[in-house]
């Protein structure tokens, strides 16, 4: 239709100049937080741009809502102000059908950024966080080592010393096995365990059980008991929120059959869902303020735009934190903004001057 080709012929320009604008305020944000530290550790320019090219994508996830809300206002705003919107509402064409394309738009974007964070985010922001830690000298927290794994409801304790991704082994483990009523059974001490055959082979074993009174040590006779995956042993070192969704559910799952506080975890893989969403819920709320701006069209629509970045931001904050303490639901604390900021747009779309 004309209409939608005109509509995306002043839609995509705009919206490519704020994607480019929202990103680089994101990018010097991040830059300037570590910059200080970066040159006090004597961090070359070479080093530091590195870092911040990985963080572009993740710079692209954050600017995209606000760039939708600012480019769909203005360009509704600048319409209306040319009465170009007055027009087309007067031949007949429901608004609505005249902003479809805009809301194709924000369906698209919505399951757009949920893929594109899910695959090139989540690994490109995990480059990122590691070249920050090397070049502010700090522990990556990523850390393998030191992992502790409850299995079977609690009744089986893994303590590991350092966990090899890449070979999947095993380095200094210690399983600790409890009895029903959780008092102490037996203890498994070894330096080395190798996954073979959907099992952890155990070198030079060792078993600890009570015997004549006294804690006896005892070779460990050959077992497949033993079957925790490799990969608990990497999710446990890491939030659901540096996992793609797949394996953030994993985590999930490990930390509720091992009886560990689940809740935080549950509460960021409901919030990949639910930030992918805002693409659509800001496109909503741009069409109530088509009919708002008639002067200044492109400072009211920048300040909109950042305006109700900054609540949703903050409400989002306060929501994430009360679902990870348990004062809210999980999936509640995860979409509370967007049920917030959809019930605001349909306030105001009531009120809309168009």
């Amino acid at each position: 239709m004309t209409l939608d080709r005109y509509l995306l012929k002043h839609f995509i320009p705009v919206l490519l100049t704020s994607l480019a604008m929202f990103m680089m305020l994101v990018l010097l944000i991040d830059l300037f937080l570590h910059l200080v530290r970066y040159l006090s550790n004597g961090s070359s320019l070479q080093a530091i741009l590195g870092a911040s090219l990985f963080f572009i994508p993740k710079s692209f996830i954050y600017a995209l809502p606000a760039s939708l809300l600012f480019a769909s206002s203005y360009t509704l705003g600048y319409l209306y102000a040319g009465n170009e919107l007055t027009m087309v509402i007067g031949s007949g064409i429901p608004f609505w059908r005249f902003c479809a394309p805009l809301i194709a738009a924000g369906i698209a974007a919505s399951f757009f950024s949920f893929f594109f964070e899910d695959r090139v985010v989540v690994p490109t922001l995990r480059i990122k966080n590691q070249l920050t830690d090397a070049l502010l000298r700090r522990v990556n927290e990523e850390n393998l080592s030191d992992v502790v794994i409850k299995a079977e409801g609690g009744r089986l304790i893994y303590a590991v010393d350092y966990y090899d991704p890449e070979t999947r082994n095993l380095n200094g483990i210690t399983i600790i096995e409890l009895n029903d009523d959780k008092s102490f059974a037996s203890m498994v001490r070894s330096p080395l365990a190798v996954w073979e055959n959907g099992f952890w082979n155990l070198s030079d074993a060792l078993l600890y059980s009570y015997r004549e009174a006294y804690l006896r040590p005892a070779p460990l006779p050959p077992t497949t008991r033993y079957r925790e995956e490799p990969e608990t042993f990497r999710r446990s070192a890491v939030s659901a929120s540096d996992l793609n969704a797949y394996d953030a559910k994993l985590l999930i799952r490990d930390l509720r059959r091992a009886g560990l506080p689940y809740l935080g975890a549950l509460a960021d893989y409901y919030h990949r869902f639910s930030f992918s969403a805002v693409s659509f819920v800001v496109i909503f709320l741009s069409l109530t303020m088509g009919g708002r701006f008639r002067k200044n069209t492109l400072l009211m629509s920048l300040f909109a735009s950042l305006g109700t970045a900054v609540i949703y931001y903050v409400v989002e904050m306060l929501s994430m934190m009360s679902a990870r303490v348990g004062l809210l639901a999980p999936v509640l604390g995860a979409w509370l903004p967007v049920a917030v900021c959809s019930a605001a747009g349909l306030l105001l779309l009531g009120r809309s001057k168009t």
